[in-house]
This record gives structure tokens, sequence and C-alpha cells, in this order.
């Protein structure tokens, strides 16, 4: 049995400005622990994964630095995107490499370079577990996370059985609070984006559904990267273009801590906090103030009676939101002049 990994580690990470930016996005930040979130993903596999059946997804000019913080991936494993064409193209990019290399009868292992993880054991025995399920039953597997709470941020799978592996009855798009609790209660889980299947089954799977992709999978078998991106006309998930539409698709319920580190805000639920509930980095003085998060490379930060902020302090900016504002830094980031945009 042939076993590989694929890590999606693509994008910017707006989200995360002044901190994050092209040259240096998210995933090459240390936001969870003291390494880097890829790094933090690629350590996670290793213990299950050889090195050298890693492929790790990414921009164009993320190459170099990605090789420089992960040397026990081979360079031809690093993928350029060519350009963004949504999960639905990598994945099956990264199958069709696989297959060349190795075989269709591959297993692949798909995840984001961005997440953090509470209990790596337990999430790698859900893997294997996932692994076994796909080989049996010939059906792409996918890991619902447990929901700790309601939100809105995610979306959201009907299992056939709330309590183990089963086939999946149907995805929600991401959905309001109110009904995001309602599915909580009725036991759906959260689309983790964790997928587990072999590459035979995969492509297959996508040649029935995706026709997104039909241009691009019509292509000679010697065809390039770029190639292959440049016939996908509009960006897809692969959530949209296969699982959606496929009835072979079973989700396994996994419960190892997970959260998707969109926003400065979730950095308030996976890293440690003091007994007020605040979460900092740098130096930081507080007094009557709780639920905040503060990131300060530089200088000092004093704050004084106030709750459920995100203040960041870099390169001689200061960023002040809400926890609940900062999913939208976009939108502030684009309001800026040019100037003080910086790189993002």
């Amino acid at each position: 049995m042939s076993r590989w990994a694929v890590v999606l580690a693509g994008g910017i990470g707006s989200r995360f400005w002044p901190l994050s930016t092209p040259t240096k996005p998210k995933q090459l930040l240390p936001l969870v622990t003291d390494q880097p979130l890829l790094k933090d993903a690629t350590d996670r596999l290793a213990p299950i994964v050889d090195p050298a059946h890693t492929l790790v997804l990414t921009n164009a000019g993320l190459v170099k630095p990605i090789r420089k913080l992960l040397p026990p991936i081979p360079r031809e494993n690093i993928i350029a995107e060519p350009r963004p064409a949504g999960t639905a193209a990598a994945l099956t990019w990264a199958a069709l490499t696989i297959e060349r290399r190795d075989g269709k009868d591959a297993t692949m292992i798909s995840i984001h370079a961005d997440w953090a993880i509470g209990d790596d054991a337990q999430f790698r025995e859900v893997l294997l577990e996932g692994e076994e399920l796909a080989r049996k039953t010939h059906t792409l597997v996918t890991v619902g996370v447990v929901p700790t709470r309601a939100d809105k941020g995610f979306g959201y799978i009907e299992p056939s059985h709330p309590d183990k592996a089963s086939p999946v009855k149907r995805f929600v798009e991401k959905p309001d609070l109110d009904l995001a609790e309602k599915l909580r209660s009725e036991g759906y889980l959260w689309n983790s984006g964790i997928f587990v299947w072999t590459v035979g089954d995969f492509l297959a799977q996508v040649r029935q559904h995706a026709r997104e992709l039909k241009k691009a999978l019509s292509l000679p078998a010697d065809a390039d990267a770029d190639e292959f991106f440049s016939a996908i006309t509009n960006p897809i998930s692969v959530d949209t273009s296969v699982l959606e539409r496929s009835k072979n698709v079973s989700v396994i319920p996994g419960r190892f801590g997970w959260d998707d580190v969109g926003t400065w805000a979730a950095l308030g639920r996976v890293r440690d906090k003091d007994e007020f509930g605040n979460v900092t980095s740098g130096e930081v003085h507080m007094l009557d103030c709780a639920d905040n998060v503060v990131h300060a490379d530089s200088g000092r930060v004093a704050m004084y009676g106030v709750d459920n902020l995100v203040v960041v302090v870099h390169d001689g900016l200061t960023l002040v939101t809400t926890r609940e504002k900062a999913a939208d830094l976009k939108r502030l980031v684009e309001s800026l002049p040019s100037k003080e945009k910086g790189d993002a």
C-alpha cells in the first residue's frame, strides 16, 4: 500500500493583515506555535507519510521560501499553481501527479496548511481510519469535525450516522448563526476539508461529476501544470464540483481539537489564554480587560478596560478592530491609501 499526502498551501491570508503579506502569508507565520503553520502541518503528518510522498501545492512566489522551510520534501514535490483555480483543480492535479508516479491505487490524504489541531495523535488515527474506509468501500472519505459551538463560518455535513463512519446525506453551505445552532443540535458535522481517497476512485468521480474540469482533463497525458490550470475558466471547489454531486461520499466524525486559523479572532480559540481569556504576543500590559487578541512584534501595548478587541502592532502600523470585525479585514485594506497597504 502506498500513501501520499497533499497539503494545500496557497493564498495570501489577507485576514491576517498587516502581519500576513503576499510574500509571507499566514501559512509561513508562527501563529499557533513557535513554528509556521505549514511546518506544523507537515510535522503532524510525518509519522504516517514519508516526506518523499508529500506534495505541497502553493503560489509560484512561495516555492523558494517553502523549499527552505521544508528541506525534507523534494523540490519536485512543491508544486506551483500557475493561477488560482480552486480546490477542485488543485486536488485533481495532485491526484494526476500521484497517479503518474505511483499508480491509481495509491492513497491520497488531503489537508490545508492553516489549521490548528489539538491532538495530533488522534488526528493521525482518524486519517488512517479514513484510509481503511476508502480502500474498503471505494468511497471518497471526508472527515467531519464534531462541532464545539455554533459557527456560521463553516459548512456542515449531514451524516447518515452521527457517531460513526457513514454515507453523507447532504452538505450545507455556511449558515446563519441560528441555523448553525440547529444543525449542531441535530448531529451535523463541520465540513473540515480533510479528505482521504484512492487516486483512482477520486479521479473517476472527478471525470463523472466535475464538468468544470472537462477541458483540462481532456488534455494529453503529458500536459504540464500551466496547460492544465489554464484550461479551467472559473475557480471552483472540490466540494461544489465533486462531493456535493456524488453519491459515493462517506464521512468520519473527528474529535481532535480542529480549528481553521482564518482570522485574528481565531487565535483566541487556539492559543493559550490568561485567566481573563486574553491571548497576547509581545510586550502587552492589561488591566480590567477580557477576551482580547493582541500581537505586538515591536514596541509596547497598554490596554485598560476594553474587551473583545484585536490589536496588532507590526512594522510601525497599528491595527485595532473587534474580534467580530476581524473576519472582514479585506474591506479595510482595500479602503486604505496605497502607501498604507504595504505589500498587502
